[in-house]
Parts: C-alpha cells; sequence; structure tokens
C-alpha cells in the first residue's frame, strides 16, 4: 500500500481513521523528522490510545470526520497534503458523507500526491475515480478476504485545473 509514496518528498501525510495504528507505526517508521502524521478519527478512543501510546512529535491525533480535513491541515500549519491514506469503510458510509470526504481530500490534495485506499469492496475505488486524474489498483491477496488498493494521483492543482477549464 505504501510502496508508491515519495517519502522524500513527503511534508504532511493524512491518515483518515487510524484506529489503533497499524499503519500509522509504518507511515511513521518512513517519514522524513521534518514531517507530520495527522491521523483524524471520530472513535475518541482511538485518539485517545493513539495520543497515549505512540509518542512521536511528528504525530497530530484529532477528534473529527474526514469530511473537514481542509479545516485540519489548516489548523496543523499545512495549505496541503501529500498523501492522505483511508480505512474507512466507504461502503458503508452514506453516499452523500463519501463524497464529501473524497471531494475534500482532492481540494487538500498536494498536485502529484495520492489518495490511497484498502477495501473490501469497490466503492472506494468507483469515488476515487469520479474525481481524481489517474487511478491505479491492486489486490492484497495475501489478506482474507483480499483487499481492493486503490491510488489516486491528482496530476494538476486545483488553480491550474480551473484555470484551463
Amino acid at each position: 500500500m505504501l510502496l508508491p509514496i515519495d517519502w522524500a518528498r513527503c511534508r504532511l501525510f493524512v491518515e483518515f481513521g487510524p484506529g489503533v495504528g497499524t499503519f500509522t507505526n509504518h507511515i511513521l517508521d518512513c517519514l522524513p523528522e521534518d514531517s507530520t502524521l495527522l491521523a483524524i478519527d471520530t472513535n475518541p478512543r482511538f485518539v485517545e490510545y493513539l495520543r497515549n501510546t505512540i509518542h512521536d512529535p511528528r504525530l497530530q491525533v484529532v477528534l473529527g470526520s474526514a469530511a473537514d480535513v481542509e479545516s485540519f491541515v489548516r489548523a496543523a500549519g499545512h495549505s496541503r497534503a501529500d498523501y492522505v491514506i483511508s480505512g474507512l469503510p466507504f461502503s458503508s458510509l452514506p453516499l452523500e458523507t463519501a463524497e464529501q470526504i473524497v471531494d475534500a481530500t482532492y481540494a487538500v490534495m498536494a498536485e502529484g500526491g495520492a489518495f490511497m485506499t484498502y477495501q473490501f469492496r469497490r466503492t472506494a475505488r468507483r469515488l476515487t475515480e469520479g474525481r481524481f486524474e489517474r487511478v491505479d489498483t491492486g489486490l492484497a491477496l495475501s489478506n482474507v478476504p483480499p483487499c481492493v488498493l486503490v491510488w489516486g494521483w491528482k496530476l494538476k492543482d486545483c488553480a491550474v485545473r480551473e484555470a484551463a477549464e
């Protein structure tokens, strides 16, 4: 899932739904020392758990919705995110909420960045294909059941894209 990331250029990595930190620790292992990992979760127990168990100054854990990613990114002192990873269950979210999350993610994404999802259904893939310029997919066959991996790449900055349209 994390292989396509250009860690050297990553300044802000965002994680939606970090839970107990399965990906969080792997991201921190690869993240440059001068970068930030912003973890957003709606479950106060997970937020508290991460704050109490991972003592890394690069990690900022916030309680809230991924749909509000833009305000969380600004509050963290950044204007754009380089990468966003999500394990949110898009297939069980209300469609409007899922679309809001994908739209907000695209809006906050830096040019050349990626929105990465790992899911058991293809809902996130369809949402990503509807918003991002390039979409790559894969399967984690070692997972039971197999997990669908999706990377949505933002190829143009919003201002550049709007000017061209």
